[in-house]
């Protein structure tokens, strides 16, 4: 029975028994309440997460609807202003309730871009909602012709966290005044007139002695963490940045501190996120160089696809090889700054990695006023000064035809044309002004110590890399059941608090001596060969290019087979060599010094450690490598005085290769802590030089066993 003030309902049937629907009021037509109720459907289900792709497509319609509908009303004359604006009305209800939508899942904000994918489901759907909103859905135009991808693209990845970066901050400021900055001045004089090619002979007609450098601030007290020093010549390019220099071409000599130079420059310059450029064998030193100079600021390091990137590091690190695989995200970071590292790599405007760098960059400029960008080579600027034409693009001074706005208004400030005597002095002192800075050690003796070891950290990739990693992982467990079962043993009851020290180094003791008299299995030793085994291409590939910047290189190794890796590659890239082995006659000997010595055309040899360590004198080089560790710093630093002798005019760095993340790298702070012991053996106690070696070795494996024994948790 019905309840008082009810009707009943038997009239209200039909013969089908189907309830009869009431006429539909005019506020609940068209297509605004089937999006309304789609949309609420959409937010009873995002609450019960994971949102599934049914819903995902749900959202993004609506989203699509409610945007073409929007723009529908606005334009429909036939609309009064009232009806115009109560439709507006509903539209924006539902529009906020997907923004309440979006607010629960963030992802579905992917599918509001403008670019964003629109799936043939999608469309499907689409066309449903409108047919029963009472529209008709607009015929599909016939598929468009698949796009050819540009070459590379098929490899290109964006890593997951750079598009995190990109969803946490999605939208980026317009910077209205770097559009100012591109656009030129009317040339008035120089109308006209070819520039380029003047531009590049005016390095060719300088006089002897003409400045190769950019004026530079007096160098103000720059501080440095860590208690590390700057020297004035490098303070002197921070303080230019600071005062607004922006562009640099930094050409110093090796061992002058570039890298130091340009991390400083960034902080100076606020120029982050900062993006580094540089070659493979050098990029995980660019890492260690950003925690050195700028603690503060975090790199990351880019590898294969990119899957442990950083996106939200202050410091990109990726090298050449890479570009084209990452150059899409890379350009649409937001970087603020730009580093290319050996910056000759670029020459050949023509090549893949030319065109890639010249890309970003020119993304960057078009994006960000007056961004720091520096070009980093050793490469002396009088030698092929064509060679420099893809960096001043890089730099922002030319394009492909033409001086851009600063340069041109240089030239135009100094009054000339070419046909004018004086233009080609005026044109390459306005081309150095733009911030081509080059010292050599000779100019700059007083900043830097007569000889220095400075430590380049590479990376080891591949099978050879794991293997590594696996053996040593394997040494660490040995060791570390050697310690237990040494605790399981003792008689008494004493419980050491932490490690053990002492029982440590008599676990280490025992493996050392197993490793010394044991012919087959892993030990520290054949550990150790293996890394110089991998490092060698790596080591190779450095000198390399210190040859290509500063001439003569001397490159020190332990074992044959590296030396012979190492010849192979200055071979194949057409680089001459010499070589001094332990098995050459005295007159070979002779010959390969005297060629390393005296002809132009030899740029490096390649010494044995034992064999070349003394007795020679290679003073004509200033740069040494040391590809594989001695046990020793008395060993490292006669191989070192084979260039530091007396009548060297130059101050002389050792190149010191480290295996990052491996033993390498304990190995090499434990030779430098024993530098006071190697000194005194270098006096005279020949045995105390053998105790140095051994106690190298056994507190490397002591090491090895507490770092172990630290990562589980336990002593």
């Amino acid at each position: 029975m019905a309840r008082p003030g009810q009707r009943r309902s038997g009239r209200a049937r039909t013969g089908s028994g189907a309830q009869r629907r009431r006429a539909p009021q005019p506020a609940e037509q068209g297509i605004i309440p089937v999006l309304a109720e789609v949309a609420r459907d959409v937010d009873r289900a995002v609450q019960r997460p994971p949102t599934r792709p049914a819903v995902r497509t749900k959202f993004q319609v609506v989203a699509l609807l409610i945007r073409e509908e929007r723009a529908r009303v606005r334009a429909d004359g036939a609309l009064t202003e009232s009806q115009r604006a109560q439709q507006l009305k509903r539209l924006d209800g539902v529009a906020t309730l997907l923004a309440k939508i979006a607010a629960r899942d963030t992802s579905l904000l992917e599918l509001l871009a403008e670019e964003a994918r629109v799936s043939d489901a999608a469309r499907a759907y689409k066309a449903t909602l409108m047919r029963a909103g009472g529209l008709e859905p607009p015929e599909e135009p016939p598929p468009a012709p698949p796009a050819v991808p540009a070459p590379g693209a098929e490899k290109r990845v964006v890593p997951r966290s750079v598009i995190s970066r990109q969803l946490a901050n999605p939208f980026l400021a317009p910077d209205f005044e770097a559009a100012a900055e591109r656009q030129a001045p009317r040339a008035r004089r120089l109308a006209g007139w070819e520039l380029l090619e003047p531009l590049f002979r005016s390095f060719e007609y300088a006089a002897p002695g003409a400045p190769a450098c950019m004026p530079l601030p007096e160098a103000r007290s720059v501080s440095a963490p860590h208690g590390r020093k700057l020297m004035p010549h490098q303070a002197q390019v921070v303080e230019a940045t600071a005062r607004g220099h922006r562009t640099f071409l930094l050409a110093d000599e090796p061992g002058l501190g570039k890298t130091a130079q340009a991390l400083l420059a960034a902080q100076a310059a606020d120029a982050y996120p900062l993006l580094v450029v540089a070659p493979n064998v050098v990029k995980t030193n660019w890492a260690h160089e950003v925690d050195l100079w700028t603690p503060r600021r975090r790199a990351t390091v880019v590898h294969g696809d990119g899957k442990q990137v950083d996106g939200f590091a202050d410091v990109v690190i990726v090298n050449y090889e890479l570009l084209d695989r990452h150059i899409g995200w890379l350009g649409d970071l937001g970087f603020r700054g730009m580093v290319v590292d050996e910056a000759h790599f670029i020459k050949n405007k023509s090549s893949q990695r030319s065109q890639h760098v010249l890309a970003v960059s020119e993304r960057i400029r078009a994006r960000t006023a007056r961004p720091l960008l520096m070009a980093l080579t050793g490469t002396p600027l009088i030698n092929d000064i064509e060679d420099f034409r893809a960096i001043w693009q890089f730099l922002g001074w030319i394009d492909d035809t033409k001086p851009l706005a600063a340069l041109l208004t240089a030239l135009e400030g100094a009054g000339l044309t070419p046909a004018d005597p004086g233009f080609y002095a005026a044109a390459r002192t306005s081309v150095i002004d733009m911030g081509i800075v080059r010292r050599r050690k000779a100019d700059v003796v007083a900043d830097i110590p007569a000889r220095r070891v400075a430590d380049v950290p590479v990376e080891l990739d591949g099978a050879a890399g794991r293997s590594i990693r696996a053996a040593e992982a394997a040494l660490a467990r040995r060791l570390v059941g050697r310690y237990r079962s040494a605790v399981e043993a003792r008689a008494d009851d004493v419980v050491a608090d932490g490690v053990d020290q002492s029982l440590a180094r008599r676990v280490a003791a025992g493996e050392l001596k197993d490793a010394s008299s044991r012919a087959g299995g892993e030990n520290v030793f054949t550990m150790v060969r293996r890394i110089g085994q991998a490092k060698a291409g790596l080591a190779a590939d450095y000198a390399a290019q210190l040859a290509r910047n500063v001439g003569k290189v001397v490159f020190f190794a332990k074992h044959v087979d590296v030396m012979d890796q190492a010849e192979q590659i200055f071979a194949d890239r057409g680089i001459g060599y010499a070589s001094i082995r332990g098995d050459q006659t005295p007159k070979a000997r002779e010959k390969n010094i005297a060629a390393f010595t005296g002809d132009p055309d030899v740029s490096i040899v390649v010494c044995s450690l034992m064999a070349a360590g003394v007795g020679l004198n290679l003073q004509v080089a200033s740069n040494l490598v040391l590809a594989e560790l001695s046990w020793t710093y008395a060993e490292q630093t006669q191989a070192i005085d084979r260039i530091h002798r007396i009548g060297q005019a130059e101050p002389v760095t050792a190149w010191r290769i480290i295996a990052a993340q491996t033993i390498d790298s304990t190995i090499a702070a434990l030779i430098d802590s024993k530098s006071g012991l190697a000194a005194r053996a270098l006096d005279g106690a020949g045995e105390e030089d053998v105790a140095s070696s051994t106690d190298v070795q056994l507190d490397a494996l002591v090491a090895l066993l507490t770092d172990a024994l630290a990562a589980e948790g336990t002593a």
